[in-house]
């Protein structure tokens, strides 16, 4: 076994080249590793990074290739860090701006949130960046609904290498002339499977179609179904190989470092049931960021009311919450000032918050990739965490995906689980339990008919 293979195996890489036969570039181990400039490798240092992720050893050394690359993670990876230091190379070896030039690097996400949070990341390198010049200086746009379009007009207009955007605000720019892809050659699709959930796909072809077919593309995804495996081909070069790399299992797989639970209960118990679970869980209520989710915006209003009630320091985030109540709110998270967090799913995709130390299914989601997007917002950056999830009858639909989850993380599995998917189907067939008891209903009445 060499010396790569011996990383590939420790890290739980999996990489995959288009064209067979063809090198995969080598892992890399440390931070000095790699060519980076002291600009970078200083704000490591100060930023206290020891090494690498999994993710940033083996797709460095692929993207600072050239090579467009295909990257599948779990949430609190590292992944941001993965494209936007060799983004940055990337601009920095290009010609100056022009007026009227367009970014070089422009970064897609599904949401506002991920986009600032991405912007942040970005500003920590660029402002550790010395220009030899005043035009040389690194300049970021952030784009997003909800948000004046004035200020972000005027970020455009100032001549951005980079430009980080949810994907309906910078076809709006586009549209309007307000800014180009003329000198766009390195795009990144981030969250691109979120986005395809959101129905963003229509909007991503329209701007890529105005990038130049030689860029560099790199396209990030938790899952990889074959609805996001399709949107992956259509994006990366047809022309020249593209490398898979995938971290863990290849299937749909949950962090491992997150303790997954159930409670099985009715749905009338779930408040009283979620007060006493957090009277069980938090003794510190400084030091136990809990995070709930609800899978409606009245919900979680109602719940965070209601825990409130119950004296529990609460607020809720949503769609329906305006931009600057947003950002407010994710701050007193942030900060620990206001331990419970309840919220939607515009939480679950790129939330990056520190010591979330539990994660709480008030409502189970409709599909298996959310749970995990949810759960993942704890056990970040190598630490544990701890889920639980409320399920009721109206949830056996994810029994046989959960259960495939659990046994992935190497997780005990809930004898009632196993039961419940048991039950939800007869022997006679695959029909659900309300499918079989909407044939049942059906045969009953044309038996009546049959005998009048």
């Amino acid at each position: 076994m060499t010396n790569e293979d011996e990383i590939r195996n420790k890290e739980d890489i999996k990489a995959f080249c288009s064209r067979k036969g063809a090198p995969i570039p080598k892992p890399i181990t440390q931070f000095n590793h790699i060519n980076f400039p002291h600009f970078i490798q200083n704000q490591f240092k100060e930023m206290n990074f020891k090494e690498p992720t999994a993710i940033q050893k083996q797709a460095w050394p692929i993207v600072m290739s050239g090579n467009d690359m295909i990257g599948l993670a779990e949430t609190g990876s590292g992944k941001t860090l993965a494209f936007l230091l060799p983004g940055l190379m990337h601009v920095l070896a290009q010609k100056e701006l022009k007026k009227g030039d367009g970014p070089i690097m422009v970064i897609l996400t599904p949401t506002r949130e991920l986009a600032i949070q991405i912007h942040g990341a970005c500003e920590n390198f660029c402002n550790a960046f010395v220009p030899d010049s005043k035009d040389r200086a690194l300049k970021i746009a952030c784009l997003y609904g909800g948000e004046v379009r004035k200020t972000q007009i005027k970020e455009c207009r100032s001549k951005p290498q980079v430009i980080i955007a949810t994907p309906g605000r910078l076809l709006d720019f586009l549209q309007a002339g307000i800014t180009n892809m003329k000198r766009c050659s390195y795009l990144v699709l981030d969250e691109a499977d979120r986005m395809l959930d959101m129905g963003f796909n229509p909007q991503i072809s329209q701007i890529t179609s105005q990038v130049t077919p030689d860029r560099q593309t790199l396209f990030f995804s938790a899952t990889w179904n074959r609805s996001v495996q399709s949107m992956a081909m259509s994006y990366v070069s047809k022309a020249e190989p593209h490398f898979i790399v995938n971290i863990g299992s290849i299937e749909t797989s949950a962090n491992h470092r997150v303790k997954q639970s159930f409670l099985f209960i009715q749905e009338s118990d779930k408040i009283a049931r979620l007060t006493d679970l957090l009277d069980k869980l938090i003794k510190n209520p400084e030091d136990c960021r809990t995070l709930v989710f609800c899978k409606t915006k009245k919900r979680t209003d109602v719940v965070t009311e209601r825990l409130r009630e119950a004296g529990w320091p609460s607020l809720s985030i949503h769609g329906e919450r305006k931009q600057e109540e947003r950002e407010w709110v994710l701050e007193e998270f942030r900060s620990g000032k206001t331990p419970i967090l309840v919220a939607t799913d515009v939480a679950a995709r790129g939330l990056d918050v520190e010591n979330v130390k539990y994660v709480i299914n008030y409502d189970m989601p409709h599909e298996i990739d959310s749970y995990i997007h949810r759960i993942g917002r704890t056990g970040r950056a190598g630490k544990e965490g701890n889920s639980v999830s409320f399920f009721t009858p109206e949830d056996v639909q994810l029994c046989t995906p959960l259960i495939k989850v659990l046994e992935e993380a190497e997780q005990d599995v809930p004898d009632k689980l196993v039961k419940l998917r048991d039950l939800s189907t007869k022997s006679h067939g695959d029909l659900s339990i309300k499918e079989q008891r909407q044939k049942d209903k059906i045969e009953m009445l044309t038996e009546k008919k049959k005998r009048k």
